[in-house]
């Protein structure tokens, strides 16, 4: 396996560059970053053969205040609905508000 750290940098591909186009759009983060974790399923279930299938979102933004997890979650969902319904197999969420500044 290859190690994330070393491994080289490439492109994102149309569904990566969509996954943050519509998070940033819906969601206005303050921070986000998109991994591809396709590579790690490569012949699993699920595995379409595009190098796009498996996704790891870590996004923090100020529209997850005073929401539940599972709330933050059904909003990143629902701001990549279509993408999750045709091309995405898997997608892990870890989504938080931002830190409250100390008053």
């Amino acid at each position: 396996m290859t190690d994330p750290a070393t491994a080289p940098v490439t492109s994102p591909g149309p569904v990566e560059r969509a996954i943050n186009e519509r998070l940033t759009a819906a969601l206005s983060p303050t921070h986000l970053r998109v991994v591809n974790e396709s590579a790690q399923h490569r012949g699993h279930t699920g595995d379409d053969g595009s190098g796009e299938s498996h996704f790891r979102v870590m996004i923090e933004s100020a529209a997850f205040i005073g929401q539940t997890r599972v709330a933050q979650q059904r909003m990143v969902n629902r701001a990549l609905a279509d993408l999750l319904a045709d091309h995405i197999h898997a997608l892990a969420i870890e989504a938080r508000a931002p830190a409250l500044e100390a008053r």
